[in-house]
């Protein structure tokens, strides 16, 4: 077993430096492995996850072809550009809402300039909002009712009796409260920017002399601002028929009365959604399809389906070994689970592909659903090591330099934020379901 972990560790590290779809591919190669030279039987691939991500993605891809995600950013620097004074505060709830919205965090890499130019105009340290904006939009990921994240999370947690509401009314505050507190942590951080050296250097060599970031003027206000209300209309579906089940269509067959599966629902309304953005605003599909939505959006499917594909058939082929040793210490400190969850999404980069690897095991230790629902924001440590996209993204927006990474790179801007929005998040999903 301890052989077979080594090789699937190995294709995680390897794809994740990679990057792209490598993480993927090079989970089919780790599962070639556990199957062709050590016996293990594959388990079934996550279609129905892969499937559900899909019809999003889509939907996503289309509004912000028709210019909704323009529109939501402009929306965004208007009201930065009216409270400058309170952007570490305002900055991570706009991030947290664009992900929460579109399901990605990758939208926050369209409002990053604003904070940045915002910031360091009103004589902000830009580092303070720009690191807790990046960590809120990667927390909101396991709140929105539409990311990849939280739909594995459903479908796997669905035959216990779980809704998507029973995800959303501990998800949502907690992580919110985590994203604030680790706001207003980050009042204080580092020097005000006039002290800062660095600021001082790259001031006195002229750098911001004609520095100035405007976002790109909405080509088409009326059909953008149809695009989102047509997607967040179809998002508000699919928290009402994941929250009262008796909305659901229920068929008659052989067997008896069958309620449809919300998976389905998500993919029918999705793709729904996706067609009448596309119809009514008269958007080219293809642009849809070349954004940078759907790019992320597909990288996300691809590594699911390798990463998470081969952690199951690992753990599937595993499982009396894993719970004969674990289970007790597992059973007793239960928390312990979501150290393992924030430890394979620092390897994985991926909400999505860390609960759809780990997952299965929690369920099988038999933790309850209500305390892996609490655990669920442990998802959230891709920021440990800063080589993530919008880590790297935030560093560059911030021309004054005080967006870094530190000289034994772990003591980077993002580290204490990120550590106290999960940790409170956690903490206070802990706290939550213990009163369930």
């Amino acid at each position: 077993m301890l052989l077979q972990l080594l090789f699937v560790l190995l294709a995680i590290v390897i794809g994740a430096r990679i990057g792209g779809i490598g993480l993927g591919v090079l989970g089919g190669v780790g599962l070639s492995i556990l199957i062709f030279f050590f016996g293990l039987q594959p388990t079934a691939p996550p279609i129905d996850v892969m499937l559900m991500i899909v019809a999003v993605i889509a939907a996503a891809s289309c509004m912000q072809a028709a210019g909704g995600l323009d529109l939501m950013v402009k929306w965004a620097e208007k009201l930065l550009r009216k409270n400058p004074q309170q952007i570490t505060l305002l900055s991570p709830l706009v991030t947290y809402f664009f992900t929460f919205v579109a399901g990605t965090g990758h939208v926050a890499y369209s409002v990053l300039p604003v904070i940045a130019e915002v910031a360091k105009d009103t004589k902000i340290r830009p580092e303070r909002p720009m690191a807790i904006a990046v960590i809120a939009s990667q927390q909101a990921i396991t709140a929105s009712p539409i990311s990849a994240a939280t739909v594995a999370l459903l479908s796997m947690l669905s035959g216990f009796g779980i809704s998507l509401m029973d995800i959303l009314m501990i998800s949502i505050p907690c992580t919110l409260l985590g994203v604030i507190v680790g706001a207003f942590y980050s009042l204080r951080v580092g020097k005000e920017l006039a002290d800062d050296p660095e600021y001082q250097r790259r001031l006195a060599a002229g750098d911001f002399e004609h520095d100035h970031y405007q976002t790109a003027e909405v080509e088409n206000p009326r059909k953008a601002g149809l695009a989102v209300a047509i997607f967040l209309l179809a998002t508000l579906d699919i928290v009402l028929f994941g929250s009262i089940e008796a909305l659901r269509p229920t068929f008659i067959t052989a067997s008896g009365t069958v309620t449809m599966e919300m998976s389905h629902i998500i993919e029918v309304l999705m793709l729904t959604a996706a067609a009448l953005i596309l119809l009514f605003t008269k958007t080219d599909g293809i642009r849809a399809a070349q954004g940078s939505v759907f790019s992320a959006g597909m990288q996300a499917v691809v590594a699911i389906f390798g990463i998470a594909w081969m952690g199951d058939t690992f753990i599937a082929g595993n499982m009396e070994t894993l719970k004969g040793s674990i289970m007790d210490i597992v059973t007793q400190m239960p928390w312990l689970f979501g150290l393992a969850l924030f430890v394979m999404s620092i390897l994985l980069f991926s909400q999505a592909a860390t609960i759809r690897a780990l997952l299965p095991l929690g369920i099988a230790l038999g933790i309850s659903p209500y305390m892996l629902i609490a655990l669920f924001p442990a998802v959230n440590g891709y920021f440990f090591i800063p080589n993530y996209p919008t880590v790297v993204a935030a560093i560059n927006f911030d021309r004054t330099g005080t967006t870094r990474i530190g000289k034994y790179i772990l003591n980077h801007s993002f580290m204490m934020p990120g550590l106290i929005a999960t940790i409170v998040s956690v903490a206070l999903g802990l706290l939550a379901v213990s009163f369930l």
